[in-house]
């Protein structure tokens, strides 16, 4: 119906702080032509982007002041906005830019359903260059690419050329075996550096032969010990004699603690 209300997320804003933060994710797009947000949010801001381009697309003094009022610092981004992305878009009669949904941010808390906002045929643009990654896996692999590969190969080849998008396959088949040579170094570089930091193994013991090899001890052992004049006489009598008063203790205990009525079997428990 004509006239009637248009539906938009209010992003939990008020008018004023809805329209600041679009302005700010569409400068931020300009200038960098690539952004990740919450899925909302990247909605919101793609239908101002796509109204920016159509506006550059005219290229009249009323065209530019509107532009001016959609972007921060717009001396900065106004040459880029009427030079490169008017003459980029120029044939194409819509869809300037893609949303894509990617998994939530790991800053974020909420977990928020996140997505990427980005310009087609940009020299970010995220299903350009994996659709070139995907036809580089499928001729390392020698395989036939499947249906959903040609579809996206015939969309991202419409406006931009073939050669751009041979020339990225050709880089990452590039990168691809700089990423094998790079491997087999490190893997001889870690070895050779394992190899380094090994300490070298001693000489092998020798264990000596018995006649060149004789401890100390052995030679003290084999040295005679000739005691002194009379040394062996007291110590065998004062050994005797400690033997004695052991014994005669050790009776004298046996007294105390066994009545002699109980000895070898005098006595009787009755």
């Amino acid at each position: 119906m004509a006239g009637g209300t248009v539906k938009y997320r209010h992003l939990s804003r008020n008018s004023s702080a809805r329209q600041a933060l679009l302005r700010g994710l569409v400068t931020q797009l300009v200038h960098h032509e690539h952004l990740q947000t919450t899925y909302a949010k990247a909605k919101e801001a793609q239908r101002v982007a796509e109204k920016l381009i159509t506006l550059s697309k005219k290229d009249n003094s009323t065209s530019r002041k509107s532009v001016e009022a959609m972007l921060y610092e717009p001396h900065s981004h106004m040459s880029k906005v009427f030079g490169e992305l008017r003459n980029r878009y120029l044939t194409r009669e819509g869809g300037y830019t893609r949303v894509v949904r990617t998994e939530p941010i790991k800053k974020k808390d909420d977990q928020a359903e996140a997505a990427i906002l980005e310009f087609v045929d940009g020299p970010k643009d995220s299903r350009f260059m994996m659709t070139a990654k995907t036809v580089a896996r499928d001729r390392l692999l020698r395989r036939a690419p499947t249906s959903v590969t040609a579809i996206n190969v015939k969309k991202v080849t419409q406006f931009r050329g073939t050669q751009p998008f041979e020339d990225m396959v050709q880089r990452f088949l590039q990168r691809h075996n700089e990423g094998k040579t790079s491997l087999v170094d490190k893997i001889l570089h870690q070895t050779q550096s394992a190899n380094r930091s090994v300490s070298p193994r001693p000489p092998a013991f020798k264990i000596p032969d018995t006649q060149e090899y004789v401890s100390r001890a052995t030679l003290r052992a084999q040295k005679p010990v000739t005691p002194l004049d009379g040394e062996g006489t007291n110590l065998e009598a004062e050994g005797a004699q400690v033997a004695a008063e052991e014994k005669r203790r050790t009776a004298a205990w046996a007294e105390q603690i066994v009545p002699k009525s109980f000895r070898k079997g005098k006595g009787s428990m009755a």
